[in-house]
């Protein structure tokens, strides 16, 4: 039986940045298809103004390419 502590390092890593177009706006954080493991509350980020976010929850980096 695994622990509630178990070693995580055997989980795929989410990118610590991640590019994205105007397409994919208004940004939020989680993306559509994020893996279970990595969900938290939907946080709307607003990447417009500097063309660059850090999601407060997981720390994601969110670049704007345009």
């Amino acid at each position: 039986m695994k622990s509630c502590c178990e070693d995580l390092s055997s989980h795929p890593k989410m990118p610590s940045s991640i590019k994205i177009d105007s397409t994919q706006l208004p940004l939020h954080c989680p993306l559509e298809g994020a893996p279970l493991w990595s969900l938290h509350p939907r946080v709307f980020l607003p990447i417009e103004k500097g063309g660059e976010v850090i999601c407060p929850y997981c720390s994601t980096t969110y670049q704007l390419k345009d």
